[in-house]
């Protein structure tokens, strides 16, 4: 899922809150600058998804193509099995 630079800021900023709020964490740099990094940290698993996205998509096409086209396989329920192993062979949780 492809999240835009406003929802990652809103997620930040709700993260931080949370955690601040349930006291399991005490700042020890300024509030902007911990919000910047949980953006970065969120941005770059975004990224991470949609890279997985893009090489499971690969995968996907390069097997229909050595099956000569899979007629009458399901592509998104074989998009989605490829993601899986993937991501289980990366140790990305989706």
């Amino acid at each position: 899922m492809r999240l835009k630079e406003a929802q990652i800021a809103r997620l930040a900023e709700q993260v931080l809150e949370r955690l601040t709020d349930a006291g399991l964490i005490t700042l020890k740099a300024e509030r902007g600058v911990v919000l910047d990094r949980i953006r970065g940290v969120v941005a770059a698993d975004a990224q991470g998804e949609d890279n997985l996205e893009k090489e499971a998509e690969r995968l996907l096409e390069q097997t229909l193509r050595s099956m000569g086209g899979g007629a009458g396989i399901d592509r998104h329920k074989m998009l989605k099995m490829i993601k899986e192993r993937l991501a289980k062979e990366k140790g990305i949780v989706l």
